[in-house]
């Protein structure tokens, strides 16, 4: 798995931290362009503190994703930096418990919002955009490439975390249906279902419920948790033109826990 994105110009949501900047950082290593979005204005200058000033190669944009107006500014901040954009990367996301029988409307609404709705506003303001560069190089293999970062929650559902589940199973349709939208312009879009990858909330939960690493190791045939820079080279492989014939898939980066049938793996 590989693939060349050197001389890309990419934006990366939910870059502040975690998985986010483990995907803008490792693009900027592999010699793209990365604008580094995210809402939390702290945890993005801190990101970008790595950086110098003067990097030609990155640049930063804070902004809350589930609103309108902040997706179309950073669409306008990225042309203004880079004056294109090949890759978007919605890494964003909202993590929040719900009681299946009592579930907040506002809280479901929030999930859907942030972890749906505001991928899929990026997605189609960014693909009008790469539709307008494909008519400029009607010869060229790939317009644009989009990868969305879902859960396995989204196939597997969490009853304690219901509107989290309910709003990734929407966001892997939405790619899914996007991707026959935009497939004529040369516009490729994709996802990848994650579980056992070591993000920022995993961390936070770890914090708070210690006892809940052995369960998760126990629950995955590969016996660990990844890092988050295990997952960044399945989203390059997506972001680049190695998989310039791939598109509406949702491929499952979990060390096989998605496979493995729980009672079997308590008791092996």
């Amino acid at each position: 798995m590989g693939g060349s994105i050197q001389g890309k110009t990419a934006i990366v949501t939910g870059a502040g931290r975690g998985i986010g900047l483990a995907i803008a950082r490792h693009f900027v290593e592999r010699g793209a362009y990365v604008m580094f979005a995210d809402a939390d204005e702290a945890a993005l200058a801190a990101a970008m503190s790595d950086y110098d000033e003067r990097d030609p190669h990155v640049r930063s944009f804070a902004g809350r994703m589930a609103e309108k107006l902040a997706t179309a500014n950073l669409l306008s901040a990225t042309l203004d930096a880079f004056d294109r954009v090949d890759i978007l990367v919605n890494a964003h996301r909202m993590v929040k418990v719900s009681d299946p029988l009592e579930t907040d409307l506002d809280v479901l609404e929030q999930l859907l919002r942030q972890n749906m709705m505001a991928g899929l506003r990026m997605t189609q303001i960014v693909a009008k955009r790469m539709i307008r560069q494909a008519e400029e190089d009607p010869e060229g293999a790939s317009a644009g490439a989009i990868v969305n970062l879902s859960t396995l929650a989204a196939q597997h559902p969490v009853p304690t975390m219901l509107g989290y589940s309910i709003a990734y199973a929407a966001q892997e349709q939405a790619t899914r249906g996007m991707a026959l939208a935009l497939a004529p312009h040369r516009i490729r879009v994709n996802g990848i279902r994650f579980g056992s990858v070591m993000s920022h909330e995993l961390k936070d939960s770890l914090r708070e419920k210690p006892e809940l690493r052995d369960r998760i190791i126990e629950a995955t045939p590969m016996g660990r948790i990844a890092a988050a820079d295990e997952l960044v080279e399945t989203v390059t492989y997506l972001a680049s033109d190695a998989s310039r014939f791939v598109t509406g898939q949702i491929l499952t980066v979990d060390g096989g826990r998605s496979l493995a049938d729980r009672v079997a793996v308590q008791t092996v």
